[in-house]
């Protein structure tokens, strides 16, 4: 069983997350092409090439969606936009169905009695920009900052939060030295580059917001502890690095205004010219912040060129990702975050979930493995709260099975299962348990 919603602070709330590439299909609506597009036509970068074409076809189906959230007893939406969708160059033109979809979507959310919670930037790249270098080319920040106008020009109104880009970490790292996520690059760096262009980006949509008078602005990061294989100084030595381009090189860059040193060995002859200099822009003040957390990672020393270390299989049981289940290192980013970062700020879990294989049978959908990560993580929550952090909402990913990026649509983290052959909903029982332990 899940823990109930009176066993939380009054005011404290709870939803549900999605993004947009992964579950509107994106081959409808005037959209544009983007780098996952192209990355997925690329043979071997996805699992049998599948795509966002039509995903769970949310562009259609919205209002469904949106009943299911509002009947589970959600009090907030975290949806994304697709930059491709309102302009598909990236840069110029807006495509009106684009915005009128948005506008449409916000309005149900609104009606349902939910609170609509906006990332603006979900890894969908218009591939024209892609054209242009992506996130490597410093310029990138500036077209990020002019769709963040055009969207907060029709939706700024009736936003409740708004975070620029979803995971950093994501969009630099996992994209552009490891090459797992489009572009699918493997260089130092471009990496470099990514990373630091990600957070200019950041700080340039926040005061775009700001000066058109949004308000309840954050950011949204990934977290993953970082466990030594061993009890080697070399094994701790590497989970330190790990820990600093993972965990610590955004919140750093966010409230501190320097980059660990531990990173910096390795990017410094890498960086942009004149990065020093973009830090009065990155540390735009913020309203909340929020953390993405999903599981640990056992780091291990390697020989070769920096950062010489390498992930190796731990004993905790796994999720159908390969992720080993470690709740506990929730209420310890929750408390180190608040310690080391944001003092009072309000912290949100923006996101906490698994995959798992599952299966309908007689028309439903048992997944208590589901429930039991869920009771997990919510308790580690109310750890990190009884220990005076901040923290004043959660949101489980995801809504719905969907497009799981380079997994295709074989990994499910959904609390409503999707027939991706028919596209039938149906609630699963952990979707269930969370509507008993809301209270709807």
């Amino acid at each position: 069983m899940l823990p109930k919603r009176t066993d939380f602070p009054k005011d404290f709330l709870f939803g549900v997350a999605t993004s947009a590439y992964q579950i509107e299909g994106h081959a409808q609506g005037g959209a544009g092409s983007t780098h996952w597009d192209t990355f997925a036509a690329t043979p071997g970068n996805v699992v049998r090439a599948e795509n966002g074409d039509l995903a769970c076809d949310h562009y259609n189906r919205w209002e469904e969606d949106l009943d299911l959230i509002a009947g589970a007893g959600f009090d907030l939406y975290r949806f994304s936009t697709s930059w491709a969708r309102v302009m598909p160059e990236g840069r110029g033109a807006v495509n009106a169905q684009g915005l009128d979809f948005y506008d449409r979507l916000v309005d149900g959310i609104l009606e349902r009695g939910l609170k609509p919670a906006l990332t603006l930037y979900h890894w969908e790249l218009p591939s024209a920009l892609a054209d242009q270098g992506g996130w490597q080319n410093r310029d990138i920040a500036g077209w990020f900052g002019d769709f963040t106008q055009v969207i907060a020009d029709r939706l700024g109104d009736r936003i409740w939060s708004a975070a620029p880009i979803n995971e950093p970490w994501c969009v630099g790292w996992l994209s552009h030295f490891l090459g797992h996520h489009a572009p699918g690059l493997r260089d130092i760096r471009a990496t470099a580059h990514a990373m630091h262009h990600v957070l200019l980006a950041h700080g340039t949509a926040t005061q775009v917001m700001r000066s058109n008078g949004m308000t309840n602005l954050g950011a949204v990061c990934n977290f993953e502890a970082a466990l030594p294989a061993d009890d080697s100084p070399a094994a701790a030595q590497a989970a330190r690095l790990y820990d600093a381009y993972y965990n610590r090189f955004f919140a750093e860059g966010i409230f501190k205004g320097a980059y660990p040193d531990e990173v910096m060995e390795g990017f410094a002859p890498h960086m942009p010219k004149g990065w020093q200099d973009d830090f009065a822009t990155i540390q735009t003040p913020l309203d909340w912040f929020g953390l993405n957390y999903y599981t640990c990672k056992r780091i291990a020393p390697t020989g070769g060129a920096w950062p010489a270390h390498h992930e190796v299989d731990g004993p905790l049981p796994k999720t159908a990702m390969g992720w080993e289940i470690y709740p506990e290192g929730l209420s310890e980013f929750l408390i180190r975050v608040a310690r080391d970062y944001t003092g009072d700020l309000p912290l949100y879990v923006t996101e906490n979930g698994m995959a798992s294989p599952d299966q309908v049978i007689g028309g439903k959908i048992t997944d208590p493995e589901r429930i039991g990560y869920y009771a997990a993580h919510l308790e580690a929550v109310q750890t990190a709260i009884a220990q005076g952090v901040p923290v004043a909402g959660y949101m489980a990913w995801s809504l719905m099975d969907n497009y799981e990026w380079a997994l295709g649509y074989e990994k499910r983290f959904g609390l409503v299962h999707v027939d991706f052959e028919t596209l039938q909903r149906t609630p699963k029982a952990s979707y269930l348990a969370w509507k008993d332990a809301l209270g709807s």
